[in-house]
């Protein structure tokens, strides 16, 4: 029996490389030593993390020069030729024969269609509005399942690879093997309309008609978080693949970012005047750029860094956008009845006027409405659905062409991709980990400003503080004494009596003089070092007593005369 996933998690977090294992080369040179750390099991940790980091990045860099590949661009030999006015037929001819395969129609009845591709771009899954499913390898030609559901299905995606794929149905979510076998009916993602898929925290994230976002752990079963979003029903849904946020477009044109640990969006801007149709973050730039599309017309590029208002828009013809980015920052734009694909760095550009940024490849697609747009990674193909099927056109320059083995292979065999399944299993990531800021994990964490010292011996940290110096350093601590109303009867009337000696007896005598009043009794047990609203009450009690009997004894004293009462004092407060 195999062990549980839990438990081969947790022996993956206490396993460590044997000494015969590790690498013996020293570090380089620009590695950070934390001298400043005095916990000396700490700062070994943290230097031997810091020296592995140095390794990898070098190591990386050696790597750099193994990548012979590179990306090609289409290019003019004057000024006044443009790209966009180059047709399909005739990159066909001028690319290579293995490259002009994924110049394809694909004409299916039950359309719209849409479309996902596996993490390798290897396989590609379709799925009808009317209940057409069908998975198969693109590059072979070899079909893996076809499916007649026969109801109203929205969205489809690939699980860890393309051995598992979800279909969001009419009522429910339900899970399919390669063959087509349905294994799972999760009947907790109820009338889902977008799904989205987070291969490192084997998540299942899916958004409906009710408005709840929900996370689904595909390795337990278990439902990590559900979130109501409390704004309708949402269609729009993609994830940023460099932190795993995912982002959320509404009816009445705001974006939400969620993760799985934050009962409210982390997130919140009005992007559009209308309802948000079209929505997609760059992978290119680490997830620091962010496309939207509404049912206005508009087409923005958002900087998710600072959220400061847009870096550029445009107002496209047509009406809605479907929304896509490549692995090379590439910006493709189905809208109307052709698609448009826009190119860095003038999509990242602040422009002051509503112009389109300059057009890289354009091409007319007569079946409307589309209603999806896919990059095959690794591929210079963007894959469009639309009414009467897919349409497949070749975009020179979008993917990327160069892949880590590790991560996603298009060419790896049956026993390859059981490692890897295991692999990705054992460095499953918590979803506790999902932040907007994923590179705060592993860091130190910066010193506090609130420090303060303690009988001037060394500096605490203002969290670990008593609770008397935190109200100290605050300001809130209430240190005021209290003086019995007979001292201060006692001290006036012993400015008369100074040149009298007291005796021990008589010192004590006063000392202990109305120590046994049960206001003061109560007040001493509820003297706090906070500001408590009883104990405030009752001083000013206190204080107006005290000024009662100091009128009352300046009055017998002759020093003050007396109110005289007055039919008036009915109406005074008190």
């Amino acid at each position: 029996m195999a062990p549980p996933v839990d438990a081969l998690f947790v022996k993956s977090q206490n396993t460590t490389l044997p000494k015969s294992l590790r690498p013996t080369s020293p570090p380089p040179d620009n590695v950070p030593k934390h001298k400043h750390v005095k916990d000396l099991k700490l700062r070994t940790k943290l230097n031997r993390q810091a020296a592995h980091a140095a390794r990898s990045k070098a190591l990386v860099e050696d790597a750099e020069l193994l990548l012979t590949s590179e990306a090609g661009k289409m290019q003019v030999e004057t000024e006044l030729e443009r790209t966009w006015r180059i047709g399909q037929d005739d990159i066909v001819q001028s690319a290579g024969q293995e490259a002009a395969k994924g110049r394809r129609e694909l004409k299916l009845d039950g359309g719209p269609y849409r479309s996902r591709y596996s993490r390798n771009g290897r396989h590609l899954a379709v799925v009808g509005n009317m209940g057409h499913v069908a998975t198969f390898d693109w590059q072979t030609g070899t079909m893996h399942a076809e499916l007649q559901l026969q109801e109203t299905c929205r969205d489809i995606t690939f699980l860890q690879d393309q051995s598992f794929f979800a279909v969001a149905q009419k009522k429910y979510v339900f899970i399919y093997d390669r063959d087509g076998v349905e294994l799972h009916r999760l009947k907790a993602h109820i009338e889902p309309t977008r799904l989205e898929f987070l291969p490192y925290h084997w998540l299942l994230a899916s958004v409906g008609n009710n408005g709840f976002l929900k996370y689904q752990d595909t390795s337990t079963g278990h439902i990590v978080a559900e979130h109501r979003t409390k704004l309708g029903a949402c269609h729009t849904l993609a994830q940023n693949k460099h932190n795993a946020v995912l982002h959320l477009g509404h009816s009445n044109g705001v974006v939400t970012l969620w993760t799985p640990n934050i009962p409210h969006p982390a997130v919140q801007i009005l992007a559009h005047l209308g309802p948000v149709v079209g929505l997609s973050v760059d992978p290119s730039s680490g997830g620091r750029y962010m496309a939207t599309s509404g049912r206005d017309g508009v087409v923005k590029v958002w900087d998710c860094r600072n959220w400061k208002g847009t870096v550029r828009e445009w107002t496209t013809r047509g009406g809605s956008a479907e929304l896509e980015w490549s692995a090379r920052g590439a910006l493709g734009v189905a809208v109307g009845g052709s698609v448009n694909v826009y190119t860095k760095p003038s999509i990242q550009t602040s422009h002051a006027a509503k112009a389109p940024p300059p057009l890289y490849l354009t091409h007319p697609i007569p079946h409307r409405p589309l209603t999806s747009v896919r990059f095959c990674p690794f591929q210079d193909i963007l894959t469009i659905g639309h009414n009467v099927g897919l349409s497949s056109i070749l975009v020179p320059g979008v993917g990327e062409p160069n892949f880590d083995s590790t991560e996603a292979d298009p060419f790896e065999n049956k026993k390859a991709r059981r490692e890897r399944e295991v692999k990705g299993l054992l460095d499953k990531i918590q979803p506790d980990m999902i932040t907007l800021d994923p590179d705060f994990v592993g860091a130190l964490a910066p010193p506090t400003k609130l420090t303060t010292a303690v009988n001037d011996t060394h500096n605490i940290p203002f969290a670990r503080l008593p609770r008397l110096e935190r109200l100290r350093v605050q300001g809130k601590a209430d240190e005021t004494e209290l003086v019995d109303d007979d001292d201060e009867d006692g001290a006036e009337g012993d400015s008369d009596k100074n040149d009298k000696p007291q005796s021990r007896a008589e010192k004590e005598k006063r000392k202990m003089r109305g120590k046994g009043k049960s206001l003061k009794r109560y007040l001493r047990k509820q003297r706090k070092n906070v500001i408590d609203p009883t104990a405030v009450a009752i001083r000013a009690k206190l204080e107006k007593q005290r000024e009662e009997k100091r009128v009352a004894k300046a009055i017998e004293n002759g020093q003050i005369e007396a109110r005289k009462p007055s039919a008036l004092d009915r109406f005074r407060r008190p």
